[in-house]
């Protein structure tokens, strides 16, 4: 089993876990207004973001502001423990929407603005000696690198793992967010029938997971997605059914404190949310959402309310959500404005996404260990774990490659047959989508990564020759990159370079998250499985497998549409993509 072992929260409301639990539990919101901060079209901006005052507490030099965030909150998680993370068993995992795109404004040209390479230069500031991973799934990236550090020790891979969720806003996102008119001029009120959108949020979460002995046990976890729109949540709540239905069973139900929602406050999410909450037979389950205090905190999220969630049940609490008054949704849910006790002993942590993707984790107190004592010193609690003799798994999980597709912008390879086509460079992919596929015209609005991802996969399919179009829950699809939304950046970053003649694009804006490709996938093929995007600092190919391999220990996974896919420009592409039949081992 999987344990959390330490954690911090590092947001405006404090520089720990225990600071920002005492303040929300007083009803304290780091919601404030900000006009005029970016000298964006829309003044008005209410969001948590830290002050001058709490930033010089953090920055470090040397290190970008994000960079400094994680680096804070981790150093704060590693002095509860006696861990040595210079150890090959090791391993840290980061969850970022955006990581350092602020700096993009600053240097356009620049390459080395990839979440991987802010990665490299934490853990090299941090002492891992392991590669990191970025997990990078949109607005559920916190949650995935949970679940991705949980499986990756499951597996016996890792026998510890860092998790840090991060992002700090700017200009380059929060004209996004006003772009798509999903913000709220006043503080947010997930599920009220009064909400009017989401604010925005920055902090810094860590958890330290382990396999020998911790206070809270996770599982899993399942990743789903509505296979619906890139931007817009299924109606139905099909995404976060599924992934709901996955991780809690009926005999779950009755120890379950609550259901912590993603509840952002915009109209079609919390929707989503109750029918799916709903649908999966948890409406007599308790619900609650923490947007009121931190705002949309995007790679953070996930670590941060899952971190929240657990101090506040080691205090037989069930927070109250902030801001809500009247339910506005139409699913059977129960919410309150007020602190409830419980004396229950799990939870569930739930999130959606842009790209179609959703999340769900359980979270249980581990009863043996039961709550640790907060007079027993941190390094005689961390002994424990960094003591257990946990050996390394080598177990393989059996599978076959049935294709392969390789794109580059002078050569194209199926099952490694040269395909003959007419083009190369940036005309390469629309002259295979023209002569391969053609009955797809949303091909035309894509970013060029999104465009590589659909054009590679197409080939797969078509080599596959399986039935298309028809739903289909048991097949993932994994990428991994190192340029993350490059190309998309940049062409967002035009339509905001003038502060005098700004008019920032909604539909570039949302293919500025990598995994967006994954979703696109999803809705052509109708694929409900598991999506996920994962940023390296380099292709590493058996840290791919690692992950790949972990991802098997879903279930439902029978195959997996994955590989290597980077858009660094028009002149350098590849797409090196394979599916993966997984044999039935589980």
């Amino acid at each position: 089993m999987v344990y959390k072992v330490a954690d911090n929260i590092l947001s405006p409301l404090g520089a720990t876990t225990a600071e920002n639990y005492q303040a929300v539990k007083a009803g304290r919101s780091a919601l404030m207004r900000h006009d005029q901060r970016w000298s964006l079209p829309d003044k008005v901006l209410t969001a948590s973001l830290f002050s001058k005052e709490q930033e010089q507490q953090f920055l470090i030099s040397g290190l970008s502001r994000f960079e400094s965030m994680v680096v804070t909150s981790v150093r704060e998680a590693l002095s509860q423990t006696t861990l040595d993370v210079s150890q090959s068993n090791v391993i840290l995992i980061i969850s970022t929407t955006k990581g350092d795109v602020e700096l993009l404004e600053e240097s356009p040209d620049s390459n080395i603005l990839s979440p991987a390479d802010s990665a490299q230069r934490i853990a090299k500031t941090l002492g891992f000696t392991t590669d990191p991973i970025v997990v990078c799934n949109a607005c559920i990236s916190g949650l995935s690198a949970l679940i991705l550090a949980s499986r990756l020790l499951e597996d016996g891979q890792y026998d510890h793992a860092v998790v840090c969720g991060a992002d700090s806003q700017s200009r380059f996102i929060v004209s996004g967010f006003q772009s798509l008119k999903a913000l709220s001029p006043e503080p947010c009120r997930p599920f009220d029938m009064e909400r009017m959108g989401l604010n925005l949020g920055e902090a810094a979460a860590t958890m330290i997971l382990s396999k020998g002995v911790g206070d809270w046990t996770l599982g899993l976890g399942a990743i789903r997605n509505d296979a619906t729109h890139i931007s817009n949540p299924a109606k139905n709540g099909e995404g976060s059914y599924l992934a709901l239905k996955a991780v809690v069973s009926d005999g779950d139900q009755e120890s379950l404190a609550f259901i912590n929602a993603h509840g952002t406050a915009t109209i079609f999410n919390d929707q989503m949310e109750s029918v799916a909450i709903e649908r999966a037979g948890l409406m007599d389950v308790s619900v609650n959402a923490y947007k009121g205090y931190y705002g949309h905190t995007m790679g953070a999220a996930g670590v941060l309310e899952t971190i929240l969630s657990m101090a506040a049940m080691d205090d037989q609490t069930i927070l109250a959500t902030q801001g809500f008054e009247e339910l506005g949704v139409s699913g059977h849910i129960s919410l309150s404005a007020s602190h409830q006790p419980t004396s229950k002993s799990a939870f569930v942590k739930m999130l959606s996404g842009f790209g179609g993707c959703n999340a769900a984790l359980l979270i249980s107190r581990n009863v043996e260990c039961g709550m640790r004592n907060e007079n027993t010193p941190a390094a005689d609690f961390a002994s424990v774990i960094s003591a257990s003799d946990i050996s390394h798994s080598t177990f393989l999980i059996p599978h076959s490659t049935k294709h392969t597709v390789l794109i580059r912008p002078d050569a194209v390879e199926v099952d490694g047959r040269c395909l003959p086509i007419d083009a190369n460079g940036p005309a390469l992919l629309t002259a295979l989508y023209r002569q391969y596929v053609g009955d797809y015209p949303k091909y035309y609005k894509m970013d060029p990564l999104s465009r590589l991802g659909f054009i590679a996969s197409e080939l797969l399919l078509q080599a596959e020759g399986a039935e298309r179009f028809v739903a289909c829950d048991d097949r993932a699809v994994i990428f991994f990159n190192h340029s993350s939304s490059i190309c998309a950046d940049r062409q967002y970053l035009e339509t905001i370079a003038d502060p005098d003649n700004c008019f920032p694009s909604p539909s570039v804006f949302v293919y500025t998250l990598p995994n967006i490709v994954t979703g696109e996938i999803a809705i052509r093929n109708g694929y409900h499985g598991e999506t996920s995007f994962y940023i390296l600092p380099r292709r590493d190919e058996r840290l791919m497998q690692q992950i790949l391999q972990a991802s098997c220990l879903d279930p439902m996974t029978q195959s997996i549409l994955c590989g290597w896919l980077d858009y660094e420009d028009d002149t350098h592409f590849v797409a090196d993509l394979r599916i993966l039949e997984v044999k039935s081992e589980k």
